[in-house]
């Protein structure tokens, strides 16, 4: 199926979003956001994805 991640789009395997975060290798601490909606990191095993799904992906920032 193709989707979008961080704005770019991908062909993937993926049924959840916890598949498509690591097929793109999207892993440790992040926050993300199905079609604009927040996702907890506890639904992500369960949150489906279908055809034309944006996600994004985002990494907490340390700096001063």
């Amino acid at each position: 199926m193709r989707i979008t991640i961080n704005g770019t789009a991908r062909e993937v395997a993926a049924r959840t979003l916890a598949e498509a975060l690591s097929e793109a290798d999207l892993t440790g601490r992040i926050a993300t956001a199905l079609n604009g909606t927040f996702v907890p990191a506890a639904l992500r095993e369960t949150t489906p994805i279908h055809d034309g799904d944006a996600i994004e992906a985002l990494a907490p920032m340390q700096g001063g």
